[in-house]
């Protein structure tokens, strides 16, 4: 094996799964080593409720991500998300909604079609998502999660042509299924801006990735029950450790899939997920420096 363990250094990727777990040099543009990021906020409402608990809980998060689809949304609803996110200096973060589940295909519903992740059939899928992301960038956001390789390179395309805005930001979902450093530099190449790796990604697996690429990674601390259902809190501060800079995605295990409707409920209890994970680097990792609220980017 050391032949191709040679190659992989002269490319300049890791030989292998990083097992002696290297502290990350690596920073976000304002010096922090992470963020928090608190997925699976469907609406208006339950963003209102979560940013409200978490004012009250006196802790800061930098990212909220709907995940149903933009397309699943009134105008009226995204252009309130884009208030709450401007009130509150957060980054709203949201899904491109034609992918293989809504798609007129039932492979993704099948076992072996599962693998195929959520990406999109047909150049129509392409064209209709990014439709999506225009008529979202018309109502004023400009982070968008996105699941499909060939979406992301248009979508870099459009960026860098002046089709759509260059500050427009794009984030790559653990439903594409990369998790090794090789398939991460290439969605770097690519324009991603984050990228959520697998779900179960393992320390030395993610500390390898972590010297592969620069972008901030963004990591699942707690899953739904519908993707394992784990949570890694006490894993939590040598993530930050090895792999800054980092995205903690938080509050998971509160719902039961990937795409749940949280309710107001749900969402401050997400919240609470996030005093959890705090603590955890509160006692555990004390030095490590997290971005203050407001450096949303």
């Amino acid at each position: 094996m050391q032949g191709t363990r040679d190659f992989l250094k002269k490319l300049g990727l890791p030989e292998g799964d990083a097992y002696d777990l290297p502290t990350s040099e690596k920073r976000f543009s304002d010096g922090a080593q992470y963020r928090f990021e608190v997925p699976g906020i469907q609406g208006p409402a339950p963003m209102k409720a979560l940013l409200e608990e978490t004012d009250r809980l006196g802790i800061a998060i930098h990212r909220v991500t709907q995940t149903r689809g933009i397309m699943l949304l009134a105008d009226g609803e995204i252009s309130q998300m884009v208030e709450l996110a401007q009130k509150w200096q957060v980054e709203l973060v949201l899904a491109i909604g034609p992918r293989a589940t809504y798609d007129t295909s039932a492979s993704v519903l099948t076992s072996e079609g599962q693998r195929m992740g959520y990406r999109l059939r047909g150049q129509e899928q392409i064209v209709r998502a990014a439709e999506d992301v225009k008529r979202a960038v018309g109502l004023g956001c400009r982070s968008f999660i996105l699941y499909d390789e060939g979406n992301l390179w248009l979508l870099n395309e459009m960026r860098k042509a002046g089709e759509i805005p260059a500050d427009c930001r794009f984030k790559v979902s653990a439903h594409c299924g990369h998790g090794n450093p090789c398939s991460l530099k290439i969605l770097e190449s690519l324009g991603a801006d984050s990228v959520n790796p697998v779900r179960d990604i393992q320390l030395p697996m993610l500390a390898a990735v972590r010297q592969a690429i620069d972008i901030p990674l963004d990591i699942h601390t707690e899953n739904p029950a519908s993707s394992g259902g784990f949570i890694r809190h006490y894993e939590v501060p040598e993530m930050v450790r090895i792999a800054a800079p980092i995205y903690l995605k938080t509050g998971g295990s509160v719902a039961k899939t990937h795409s749940w409707e949280s309710s107001d409920s749900d969402a401050k209890k997400r919240a609470k997920q996030v005093a959890l994970v705090k603590r955890m680097l509160d006692s555990y990792y004390p030095k490590a420096l997290c971005s203050k609220k407001g450096s949303i980017l």
